[in-house]
C-alpha cells in the first residue's frame, strides 16, 4: 500500500469540488484503488503526462473530471483534480 499525500493545491481542488455537484465518492474510490496499487479499469484512461507535468499520471474520474497524481517510492501524491480547462488552460 502506498502512503497518500495531498498537495495544498489538491486540497483546494477538493474544497471546490465539494461545493459543486461532483460525486466525491467516485474520486475517493479511484484514489483508494491507486493507493492499494490496484490497476484501474480502462474507462479511467490512466496515462502518463508530458511537458510541465512529465513524471505525473492522469486518470479520468468521469469524461471531463481528471485526477493528476505521481508515485514516488512508497508515496502517492495527489496533485490536482478538476476539468481539463481548470487544470490545463492558462
Amino acid at each position: 500500500m502506498l502512503k497518500p499525500h495531498n498537495t495544498t493545491t489538491f486540497k483546494r481542488d477538493l474544497k471546490r469540488l465539494a461545493k459543486s455537484d461532483k460525486d466525491l465518492e467516485k474520486l475517493f474510490s479511484v484514489m483508494i484503488l491507486l493507493g492499494n496499487e490496484i490497476p484501474l479499469d480502462l474507462k479511467h484512461r490512466d496515462h502518463p503526462l508530458k511537458g510541465d507535468w512529465k513524471g505525473y499520471r492522469e486518470c479520468h474520474i468521469k469524461p471531463n473530471w481528471l485526477l493528476i497524481y505521481i508515485i514516488e517510492g512508497d508515496t502517492i501524491t495527489f496533485a490536482r483534480s478538476g476539468s481539463h480547462s481548470e487544470l490545463f488552460d492558462n
